[in-house]
């Protein structure tokens, strides 16, 4: 099975700081964030990877040291991971299904494909959310996850008192958390206009054909340079998603 990883994005808040790199190529440790996200699903066996680039496309050709493709031709790369990569330059402001129309042709003889966003990190268990999508047959999965609150939380009584303060819990409210699993039908649903979360998730949905994997485990997702510092934490405490 392939994996698709959108990697097209802005980044417009981690911008702000002067850094003019992708998101996907922030370092986390030693290695930039995309190796983290490869290294999770090639760490129990699947290895060949489609990124969707767009915003500072080249960054990645220079750090792969890969031409960068249209959806009609095909490049391939292994390096010491023994890892498979495409370059496919999905355009500049492209949504997100957009972007995985655009590699359709990629993924040629593939019946199911992985998918998942450039941005986020997660223990999730990648074997058993392959095993719930066999086992309901619908054509799409997507991880949910409860997110940490970005805000500390109050308890306060029925006086105006503060009874607790809570820095920063885990939320109970499940948010889409990416690490999808697709069938092939997804294709039917996009097109190169679509936003993946909004009119095709939507008609799945009323289908019946959208279900949620749920993960109660770490998640994390690098929306800001604050939490591109709080992942490099995270790697020198020992990465809860190091596996590996």
């Amino acid at each position: 099975m392939k994996t698709v990883i959108l990697c097209g994005g802005r980044g417009t808040r981690l911008d702000e700081h002067g850094t003019a790199i992708p998101k996907g190529l922030f370092p986390i440790g030693d290695r930039p964030l995309i190796w983290h996200i490869c290294k999770i699903y090639s760490q129990i066996g699947f290895n060949e990877f489609v990124l969707c680039l767009g915003y500072l496309k080249e960054r990645y050709s220079e750090y792969f040291g890969l031409e960068i493709v249209s959806a009609d031709r095909n490049n391939g790369f292994t390096n010491e991971e023994d890892w498979n990569i495409k370059l496919a330059d999905t355009g500049l402001d492209t949504n997100t299904g957009g972007r995985i129309k655009s590699v359709e042709s990629f993924l040629d003889g593939e019946q199911r494909f992985f998918a998942t966003y450039g941005d986020g990190l997660s223990d999730v268990n990648l074997k058993a959310l392959l095993e719930f999508h066999r086992s309901h047959g619908k054509i799409a999965t997507l991880t949910a996850v409860n997110p940490i609150s970005t805000f500390g939380l109050l308890d306060i009584d029925e006086n105006s008192g503060v009874r607790l303060f809570r820095e920063k819990p885990k939320l109970n409210e499940w948010i889409n958390g990416g690490f999808f699993v697709f069938e092939r039908e997804i294709f039917d649903y996009l097109n190169t206009d679509s936003t993946l979360e909004k009119s095709p998730f939507r008609a799945l949905a009323a289908e019946g054909q959208l279900m949620a994997f749920r993960h109660g485990g770490f998640w994390k997702c690098m929306d800001t340079y604050k939490d591109s510092i709080e992942m490099n934490e995270l790697w020198a405490q020992g990465a809860p998603w190091r596996s590996w």
